[in-house]
């Protein structure tokens, strides 16, 4: 029986979702959309990274992250959610660590809301739709 070693890759490279000392990076996504969720957790996982929870609001968002502290590399954020938005959720979670690292993720037409967040302390932005070429970059620049 034939194993990976007999078929070469023609594309070896590393993951982007993973550290220099082999561990992926870990990713916790918060998004009321299930379906963003998704797409943003399939993009990632094929790179390596580890999604290691999610959340549907920014209380949960920032309840979650408190308790995965430390053991957490990066947050995307979706900027209009219930109960708590993400532009809110992002000044708490900077308040509780100055280090983090957050993603926001937003709709057309939501600039001044994305300045801001840029200006709190996100790291990086992305549009929806989303498009996996455009989040992979964003976010790894992020962590890089």
């Amino acid at each position: 029986m034939k194993t990976k070693q007999d078929f070469p890759s023609i594309n070896e490279r590393e993951a982007a979702g993973v550290s220099p000392d082999g561990k992926p990076y870990r990713v916790l996504i918060v998004d009321d959309s299930m379906f963003v969720t998704k797409q943003i957790g399939q993009i990632l996982t094929s790179e390596g990274f580890e999604v290691v929870a999610s959340a549907a609001d920014g209380v949960e968002g920032v309840e979650k992250y408190k308790e995965l502290y430390p053991n957490i590399d990066l947050v995307t954020m979706d900027i209009t959610m219930p109960k708590m938005d993400g532009v809110t959720a992002l000044e708490k979670i900077i308040e509780f660590d100055a280090n983090a690292r957050v993603v926001m993720i937003s709709a057309l037409g939501k600039q001044d809301l994305v300045k801001k967040s840029l200006l709190v302390g996100a790291k990086n932005y992305i549009v929806k739709p989303l498009d996996r070429k455009k989040v992979l970059e964003r976010i790894i620049a992020s962590i890089r």
